[in-house]
């Protein structure tokens, strides 16, 4: 996958940032599955870093589950998805680096903003970063 562009639906993108906003003193993940290449689920997965306030690390067990959910559902993985409490929609060196699904998007949620959240994509492959750029359809 390496669209420039991707249209997401807006009751999906409101399922992400809510998710985020019920925990922001901690990164919320998780998996976005797609059918025809078009994002439609959404699959919180329990972060179970060991400083959930600046990383991620998606629950194995509910990982697979989620994974599993997708298969029967006839869905991929489309993208993961996580929110950074405290610094902007932006991927660390972390996320850069233990980025392990080059075809699926990243999807990272700023709660570091004033009054909106912002949400942006981004693919990244061997530590190299591109964003795709979001779009909300209805």
């Amino acid at each position: 996958m390496n669209p420039a562009e991707i249209q997401i639906p807006r009751k999906l993108a409101q399922q992400l940032l809510h998710h985020a906003q019920n925990t922001p003193d901690s990164e919320v993940c998780g998996l976005i599955g797609a059918k025809n290449n078009q994002p439609c689920s959404c699959y919180p997965i329990k972060n179970i870093a060991p400083q959930p306030e600046t990383q991620f690390l998606l629950d194995e067990t509910q990982h697979i589950t989620a994974q599993v959910a997708m298969r029967e559902k006839a869905e991929s993985l489309f993208a993961i998805y996580h929110s950074h409490p405290s610094t902007p929609a932006l991927p660390s060196q972390t996320d850069i680096a233990l980025a392990t699904y080059p075809n699926a998007l990243h999807f990272i949620i700023s709660l570091n903003t004033k009054g909106v959240l912002e949400m942006r994509g981004f693919q990244i492959n061997n530590e190299t970063v591109t964003e795709i750029i979001l779009t909300l359809i209805e």
